[in-house]
């Protein structure tokens, strides 16, 4: 396994979901925001957005960068570096709306 600049390991990059319940996604760099509805992480293959309902994280393991959630999964999206400002600037209009 690779380690990152920080001396993080950097694992290969997964996603399982079990019965839209359950997810676990390896290869994890830093989780940027959550709530129960959406989770916005970076991971070695670029940022990846979980949008759902009743959303909670039940295992975090920051060393090898595993996460895993449950709740219901609606949908999971991969997007380009580019997309973070993007993604960050809709949160805050939700919020000053």
């Amino acid at each position: 396994m690779d380690k990152d600049q920080n001396g993080i390991i950097l694992s290969s990059h997964s996603v399982t979901i079990n019965e839209r319940k359950n997810l676990i996604l390896t290869g994890v760099k830093k989780i940027d925001s959550f709530d129960e509805e959406e989770f916005l992480m970076e991971t070695n293959m670029g940022y990846v957005v979980i949008k759902g309902s009743e959303l909670e994280i039940v295992k975090l393991d920051t060393y090898q960068g595993n996460v895993s959630i449950k709740g219901k999964i609606n949908s999971l999206t991969y997007q380009e570096n580019g997309n973070k400002k993007q993604k960050e600037a809709g949160m805050f209009s939700k919020l000053f709306k």
